[in-house]
C-alpha cells in the first residue's frame, strides 16, 4: 500500500449514498473524459449529477420510482446514473436491446420515465408507452439540457437520498432461469466502492480506462465510481476498439482498465505492430468470467504489469474477491480473496467446509443485496444463515484463495457423475489450435447427459486431435462425445457465457 493511497484513505469521510462519493477531490481536477468529446471536472460533475436530480423532481419522479436509462457511453451516462440515483432509482439498461427486451424491463422494473439521448434509442421510445422519455445531453457549456413533451413544474428540487434508499436496480443475467431484479441501496454501492478502492490502491493519480458498458455494475463500480471516489481520472471511450486501445493508453497515460476476458483476448490478437508497452499501467483487473491462464501469462508479458483476476456479480454490487496488488501474491487460476467480504464454501445441508473441499460459495458482507425484489421463492433458496447462496461451485484454499469451478446449475450430470465444464475449457484451451472453448451438457437417452463442447479454431486440428487431447488428460466419463466447431461463441452483451444459451444455439445442430 502506497503511504499516498492510505492517507487520503484515513482522512475521507465514509459516503452515506453515491453523491457523497464525490466529495473531497478538488473542482477543477479532472473527473470524466470522453475521446475526442467532452470533459468534465469534478465541479461540473457534481453540479450536472444534481441538475439531473433536480430535473427529474421537476418532471414528477420521486424517491423509489424508477428511471430507465439508456444511453450510451460517454458523460451524459455517468451523470444520469448519479443524478438518477440521487433522486431516484436508476435502471440502466442496454442501448442494444431490441423493442421487446426494453418492453420486458421496463414493465419489470415498473420504470416511470426513460432517459434517452437526442434522437436515438428508437426500440426504447416505442416500447416505452406513455412512460415519461426525457432526452438528455450535455451542451457545449458541458452542462445538462433536458426535453420532454410531458407536463414539468420548475423550480421543484429532488429530495435527498438517504444511505437505506435503492440507488440502482440491476436484472440478473439469467444464466439458469428467469432474470431476477436485484435492489442495491446506496450503502451496498458505496462499500463496494471503498473495497474495490482499497484492493488497487486507488488515488487521485490514477487514469482508469473504462472498457466495460455503463449499464452494468462492472463498469459503474469497478472503472467509474471506485476512481471518482479517490479523485482520479476515468476515460470513457464511445465503444471499444482494440485497435485503438494503444493511442488510449499513451494518450491519457492510463494507469490501470479492468475488462472481461473477452476483451483482453481482443487486446492481445490485434497487438501486432500496434501495441506500445511502454505505458503507464500498473495493474490489470479481469472480472465477471473466467480467464484463460493461458491468455493470463500472455497479457502480462505483453503489457509488463501484474493482471488480478476478481470475482464480482450483480448481488454483491460487483466485487466479492480478487487476487491483491505485488508484493502479495497473485495466483492465476484463482480470484483471489474476499475484499472486505466473508466468502465461505457451503454444502448442501449449510455446513460450512473446510479449506481444499467443493461446494456452493457463500458470501456476506456489506455490499451483499438484502434480497432479490418480490421474489419470496428465490430468497428462500438463496439465503441461509445470513449467507448469500451465490450458486458458484468453489474451492478455497489454506490462503483463503477462491477457485471457481463451474455454475451449479450448469454442472454437466452424466449418469450420476457431476462434471464441471470449465475443467474441460481450460483443458482444451491448452491446445495449440484451440482459441475459445465451452463445454455443456447434451441429452443423452441412457447417460442423462453427456459431454459436449463448442470450439473455435485458431489453427489446425481436426476432431481427432482434440479427442486424443482430452483423452490424455481426462477421465473417461469426463471426454466430449461431441466436437462443434464454431466461428464464434454466444456471449452476453457484457461479454459472459452463458452455457445454456451455448447449448440451444450450438448443441441443436446434434
Amino acid at each position: 500500500m502506497t503511504d499516498t493511497a492510505a492517507t487520503a484513505r484515513e482522512k475521507r469521510q465514509p459516503a452515506a449514498t453515491l453523491l457523497d462519493l464525490l466529495d473531497g477531490p478538488p473542482d477543477e481536477k479532472t473527473a470524466i473524459v470522453v475521446p475526442d468529446g467532452v470533459t468534465l471536472s469534478f465541479r461540473e460533475l457534481r453540479r450536472e449529477a444534481r441538475r439531473t436530480a433536480d430535473t427529474l423532481a421537476e418532471f414528477g419522479i420521486k424517491r423509489g420510482d424508477r428511471v430507465a436509462i439508456v444511453l450510451p457511453n460517454g458523460a451524459e451516462v455517468i451523470t444520469a446514473f448519479i443524478g438518477t440515483a440521487t433522486a431516484a432509482t436508476a435502471a440502466p439498461l442496454n442501448p442494444n436491446y431490441t423493442e421487446n427486451e426494453y418492453r420486458f424491463y421496463l414493465d419489470d422494473t415498473d420504470a416511470q420515465a426513460v432517459i434517452v439521448p437526442p434522437g436515438g434509442a428508437e426500440a426504447a421510445r416505442r416500447a416505452a408507452g406513455d412512460r415519461i422519455i426525457i432526452e438528455a445531453a450535455l451542451d457545449q457549456n458541458r452542462e445538462m439540457q433536458f426535453s420532454s413533451k410531458a407536463p414539468r413544474q420548475p423550480g421543484r428540487t429532488a429530495e435527498a437520498a438517504g444511505t437505506n434508499d435503492v440507488a440502482l436496480v440491476l436484472h440478473t443475467s439469467g444464466t439458469t432461469s428467469r432474470p431476477k431484479r436485484v435492489p442495491l441501496k446506496h450503502r451496498n454501492l458505496t462499500a463496494s466502492v471503498e473495497n474495490i478502492t482499497a484492493t488497487y490502491q486507488l488515488s487521485s493519480d490514477d487514469v482508469a480506462l473504462c472498457l466495460m458498458p455503463l449499464f452494468h455494475v462492472h463498469g459503474l463500480m469497478a472503472s467509474t465510481m471506485s476512481t471518482l471516489r479517490t479523485g482520479g481520472t476515468v476515460v470513457v471511450p464511445p465503444r471499444f476498439n482494440p485497435l485503438g486501445f494503444w493511442p488510449l493508453l499513451a494518450e491519457h497515460r492510463i494507469t490501470w482498465y479492468s475488462a472481461v476476458p473477452t476483451i483482453h483476448h481482443l487486446i492481445l490478437a490485434r497487438a501486432g505492430r500496434h501495441a506500445d508497452t511502454s505505458n503507464n499501467l500498473r495493474f490489470v483487473r479481469s472480472c465477471s468470467s473466467a480467464l484463460p491462464p493461458a491468455t493470463l501469462a500472455a497479457l502480462e508479458e505483453l503489457l509488463n504489469v501484474p493482471v488480478l483476476e476478481a470475482y464480482g456479480m450483480t448481488e454483491g454490487s460487483h466485487q466479492i474477491a480478487s487476487n491483491p496488488l505485488p508484493p502479495e501474491v497473485h495466483k492465476p487460476g484463482t480470484v483471489g480473496r474476499g475484499t472486505g467480504v466473508r466468502v465461505g464454501i457451503m454444502d448442501d445441508d449449510g455446513r460450512l467446509l473446510p479449506a481444499g473441499e467443493k461446494g456452493e460459495v457463500v458470501i456476506q458482507g456489506p455490499n451483499v443485496t438484502d434480497g432479490y425484489e418480490n421474489n419470496p421463492e428465490a430468497n428462500a433458496a438463496s439465503f441461509t444463515e445470513g449467507w448469500f447462496r451465490t450458486g458458484d461451485l468453489g474451492a478455497l484454499d489454506s490462503d483463503g484463495y477462491l477457485t471457481l469451478l463451474s455454475r451449479l446449475k450448469e454442472l454437466i450430470n452424466r449418469g450420476g457423475e457431476k462434471i464441471a465444464p470449465r475443467e474441460i475449457d481450460e483443458l482444451l484451451l491448452q491446445h495449440p489450435a484451440v482459441g475459445e472453448a465451452v463445454a455443456f451438457g447434451l441429452p443423452h437417452p441412457v447417460w442423462g447427459e453427456e459431454v459436449a463442447v463448442a470450439v473455435v479454431l485458431t489453427g489446425d486440428a481436426t476432431e481427432a486431435d482434440l479427442l486424443r487431447h482430452c483423452r490424455e488428460h481426462l477421465a473417461d466419463f469426463k471426454v466430449p462425445k461431441k466436437f462443434f466447431v464454431v466461428e464464434t461463441i454466444p456471449r452476453t452483451a457484457t461479454g459472459k457465457v452463458q452455457r445454456r444459451h451455448v447449448a440451444a444455439a450450438i448443441g441443436g445442430q446434434a
